[in-house]
């Protein structure tokens, strides 16, 4: 899906596709060799569906295949546990062809393909995501556009979250009887903060934080989606789709939830829709039915335009804690496209942010610094670097950036230390 986005002139913003991007594929040695360098004791990467299962069902690829069990078998002689993603937005284009995730069929071939890589990978895998991001997917893809397949409606935004989540339980369901061991999925939940008390500011604050996080929230603690929602949303969507069965597995109790965390979301209502310009309707579009309001970041920001904003992620992490009692916490993804200095004091306080939620008593058991190289971030193109290491993209040289160094010394450490 995301290939035939790319392909379309204008979708991403350099032109770049993904041959070769930072061709991971051709180095996973030297790549895994990386990781060992570092001292991490846990890698997260995500397997590609189509290519694993082209077409998105029937036979698998021996190649695809081949490719995951060197990099699962590779990380382990490394002494490394690997944490495997099922769904990391790339859908194959045939289930896409054929109604992607504004329909059931999608979520069983989801759930089908789970069982298939559980079979292949349980006995090796430590740690099993079933779902990125639904969020994105869902809202980027079906409400914006801005991300694949590129569809702009807000009925089907709201429907492709929903069936991500049932894909997401019938996964869940698959790999359970399978007998992979700890099994979650991944948000990217975002705390909606208030810039004042207007009526118009909280009216919007409050929607914004139901799309974004209680959304998920809710079907995954076995709630359903809260009337004001569906209330909130009756302009564009009768809610049709839900069916009172799939809650019990949407909601099925999972062994922990990873939270992928960036920035925050300021918000500050407006009198009418007239005083909105051209960013802030962009922006509004990934939440449909908002009532006017602006996104009001504050400095300082990273290349990508978000808030740094460190006790954000603690604040996130009691969200979790209170939301779903009990269940495990990780943060799956947490980093800055920015210079190396700011990147490298980001991680810095968002670590020591994460240190204070667990001195508060959540239960947050471990941290994945995004990311390991620099590479195609989505729409942006090459154009946003996350990467810990520079990858040339001509010579496709890695080299450790001053913050990988940093990274290295506080894994070995146990310790943070300043700069």
């Amino acid at each position: 899906m995301w290939d035939d986005f790319a392909a379309v002139p204008g979708r991403i913003k350099d032109g770049t596709t993904a041959d070769p991007a930072c061709d991971h594929v051709h180095r996973l040695d030297a790549d895994l060799d990386l990781l060992s360098w570092l001292g991490v004791d846990a890698y997260r990467f995500s397997i590609s569906w189509p290519r694993v299962q082209p077409g998105g069902s029937g036979p698998l690829s021996s190649t695809g295949m081949d490719f995951y069990s060197r990099l699962i078998d590779g990380l382990l002689a490394r002494g490394i546990h690997p944490v495997a993603t099922l769904y990391h937005w790339d859908l194959p284009s045939e289930l896409n062809d054929a109604g992607g995730w504004l329909t059931r069929d999608t979520a069983d071939r989801f759930g089908d393909y789970a069982g298939f890589m559980a079979q292949a990978f349980g006995d090796r895998v430590q740690r099993w995501a079933t779902l990125n991001e639904p969020w994105v997917s869902a809202y980027l893809g079906y409400a914006a556009g801005i991300h694949a397949p590129g569809v702009t409606d807000p009925a089907s935004s709201v429907a492709a979250a929903y069936y991500l989540m049932l894909g997401h339980g019938r996964a869940l369901a698959q790999l359970r009887s399978h007998t992979a061991d700890n099994c979650g999925i991944v948000l990217n939940l975002i705390p909606a903060i208030a810039q004042d008390t207007r009526a118009s500011t909280m009216a919007a604050t409050e929607h914004i934080d139901s799309l974004h996080n209680r959304f998920f929230l809710d079907l995954l603690a076995g709630r359903g989606v809260s009337p004001q929602l569906r209330s909130a949303c009756a302009s564009f969507t009768d809610f049709a789709f839900l069916r009172d069965d799939d809650l019990t597995a949407i909601s099925a109790t999972i062994d922990w939830i990873g939270e992928n965390y960036y920035t925050i979301t300021r918000v500050s209502g407006v009198d009418s829709d007239v005083d909105l310009n051209a960013h802030d309707r962009a922006a509004l579009a990934a939440y449909p039915a908002t009532p006017a309001a602006r996104m009001v970041p504050r400095e300082p920001i990273t290349d990508m335009g978000w808030e740094i904003y460190p006790q954000g992620l603690t604040d996130v992490l009691h969200m979790i804690d209170q939301s779903l009692p009990g269940i495990p916490i990780w943060v799956t993804e947490n980093g800055a496209a920015a210079p190396d200095p700011q990147r490298l004091a980001y991680l810095r306080d968002h670590l020591h942010a994460v240190l204070n939620a667990h001195d508060e008593g959540v239960d947050v058991r471990g941290y994945f610094a995004w990311s390991l190289l620099d590479n195609i971030e989505w729409a942006e193109g090459m154009t946003k670097q996350f990467g810990i290491v520079a990858v040339d993209p001509q010579t496709q040289q890695r080299s450790p950036k001053a913050s990988a160094h940093w990274y290295r010394k506080v894994i070995a450490d146990r310790s943070l230390i300043n700069p």
